[in-house]
């Protein structure tokens, strides 16, 4: 294994929207899928599974820039903390203070996105809090940045930001093709490889994850970790068989 490696993580996400665990397809506020009413009690179902690192996203944050899941998720973040379970907290976290605020709250990382557009903002961030405290959202169509809870499209690609972004400090994102998002036809593994390969960023593939074969191959191919939603909700991929399978893969490669 490359000494710089490090460990690979199945996340689990928990999309929190006026307090309910949904799923959007594509992004897109219309579409979603509601799962659960207490996103807690969905953590601990995660968690029972054995995941080591649950992803939640505040969809109302991711839209608006508020905070309004922020108790919600904290019951969230409360669950895992007493299970001895990490978690990364991601959804219109634009301002030192939103960050600060998560990370009080016992989040271990926080997934910045439109905020990390400006590497000067990033790199504020990172001197004020820790590289390990921080998860650039390199989301987008065509390899080119989406942000505002993906509602607007801009010409920057996700390479050229997640370079800019190494050189201020950043060591962990999660790369997501839009399109794919929620919609069952894998993750974009090229992408996410190229952005870690050229960046030397540790990616994270977020969006289309359908099966344990997905995830193992996000595995295989180097990265930090995959994101997986809509999956682990509807069957496709159960979380324990998973995250068994990981570690008898990283056993053996040992």
């Amino acid at each position: 294994m490359d000494d710089n490696a490090i460990p690979f993580h199945l996340y689990p996400s928990i999309d929190v929207l006026d307090g309910a665990c949904v799923r959007l397809l594509r992004g897109d506020y219309d579409a979603k899928t509601e799962y659960g009413q207490n996103p807690a009690e969905m953590a601990k179902r995660w968690i029972s599974a054995g995941a080591k690192w649950l992803h939640v996203v505040d969809l109302n944050g991711a839209k608006n820039g508020t905070t309004d899941n922020f108790d919600a998720i904290r019951e969230v973040v409360s669950v895992a903390v007493a299970a001895g379970c990490s978690v990364q907290v991601g959804g219109g976290i634009r301002s030192y203070e939103t960050l600060s605020r998560w990370l009080t709250a016992g989040v271990t990382r926080c997934v910045i996105g439109t905020a990390a557009l400006d590497p000067e903002w990033a790199k504020g961030a990172v001197e004020r809090f820790g590289s390990d405290a921080i998860v650039v959202g390199l989301d987008g169509r065509d390899g080119k940045i989406a942000v505002r809870g993906w509602l607007e499209q801009t010409d920057v690609t996700m390479v050229d930001m997640a370079r800019r972004l190494a050189d201020v400090g950043v060591r962990f994102a999660l790369v997501t093709d839009v399109e794919r998002d929620g919609a069952m036809t894998g993750a974009n593994l090229a992408l996410t490889q190229q952005v870690q390969r050229e960046s030397g960023i540790h990616t994270i593939a977020s969006g289309g994850i359908r099966s344990m074969e997905d995830v193992l191959a996000a595995q295989r191919a180097g990265l930090a970790g995959a994101i997986a939603g809509r999956s682990i909700y509807n069957g496709s991929l159960d979380v324990a068989k998973t995250i068994a399978e990981l570690e008898r893969a990283m056993g053996a490669g040992e």
